[in-house]
């Protein structure tokens, strides 16, 4: 009976959730768009404003898998850790430093805990 049950327990950690659909977003063009330099994230962010909550909760390895490697990475105090898509041509595309950013924030067990778009001057 022991045996069954951590049969149980293991078989139910290993099947994790699946990862959310974006509506209107096509991630393969997303993950292309490395910086934001193509101008393809410029065009969705009123699509990704709407589903932004989406990405509460998933753990940093989802966040990977559905939007690609950061722009850019960030570790503060405690274990957390930001992920910063340029949503708008970023830095390295070009020279004024004012652009749109979906930053999200995990907690220190490294899963997101706010997901916000916000305006970097």
């Amino acid at each position: 009976m022991k045996k069954i049950f951590i049969f149980f327990i293991l078989i139910t950690g290993a099947c994790g959730k699946p990862l959310p659909t974006l509506d209107g977003i096509d991630l393969k063009q997303w993950k292309d768009d490395k910086n934001g330099c193509n101008h393809f994230r410029e065009k969705l962010i009123d699509t990704l404003v709407s589903q932004k909550d989406k990405l509460k909760g998933l753990s940093e390895d989802d966040i990977l898998a559905l939007l690609g490697h950061p722009d850019q990475n960030e570790l503060y105090k405690r274990n957390e850790k930001f992920f910063k898509y340029f949503l708008e041509p970023g830095p390295i595309c070009r020279s004024d430093s004012s652009e749109m950013i979906l930053s999200i924030r995990f907690n220190s067990v490294g899963l997101a805990k706010e997901a916000t778009i916000v305006a970097i001057d």
